[in-house]
């Protein structure tokens, strides 16, 4: 009898992942489609190389279009893809061919949105690069192995504001939400000693 618990677990475990829309990678790559910061979900691409000529392929194909006033959807591979070019840096988001496509462009929404909070409206490599850190976690804030997490970018960016900012940093350089947990935290910390 234990067998049978054990295959209904693993029956519910396979819907629910059949249910939740899955991402395969989301890549952010520069003007001549080199890396700034990707993260594959996705055992498609089992090695770097692999990974690397996906991202060539794929700009390639995409570096033509009209991608900068809105984001563009195609079909590359069998993946379907989403992307939005803004200055010099070129935003993906990957599905499988039976995702679907207005999930993904919502992901890709708010990937590109609260960076563009985080780096205050300046969205180009050079502080891409500079701020990658808030980057990465912006796409840990998204999605967690393939499953979406949250696409709201002020919901992004404040929880990377806060687990990103600098306790020691003087109270002048911080965001009113940044002051107010740095002085929750001191609160807390003098009330317990």
């Amino acid at each position: 009898m234990w067998w049978s618990c054990l295959v209904a677990k693993k029956i519910l475990e396979t819907e629910a992942k059949d249910a939740c829309p899955m991402v395969k990678n989301i890549l952010l790559l520069d003007s001549e489609g080199k890396r700034v910061a990707v993260k594959y979900y996705s055992d498609d691409w089992p090695t770097n190389n692999a990974k690397l000529a996906f991202e060539k392929s794929l700009f390639a194909k995409t570096m033509k279009s009209n991608a900068r006033t809105e984001a563009e959807i195609t079909m590359f591979d069998n993946y379907i893809v989403v992307y939005k070019f803004v200055q010099d840096l070129h935003f993906f988001v990957t599905g499988g061919d039976d995702e679907n496509e207005l999930i993904l462009a919502s992901v890709l929404q708010g990937f590109f949105d609260s960076v563009s909070l985080l780096l205050r409206s300046t969205v180009d490599k050079r502080e891409a690069l500079e701020n990658l850190d808030l980057i990465f976690l912006c796409l840990d804030e998204i999605v967690e192995k393939g499953m979406i997490l949250e696409t709201d970018a002020n919901v992004i960016a404040g929880k990377v504001a806060v687990n990103s900012m600098d306790p020691s940093a003087p109270l002048s350089e911080q965001t009113i939400s940044q002051a107010l947990a740095t002085a929750r935290e001191h609160l807390t910390r003098t009330l317990f000693q």
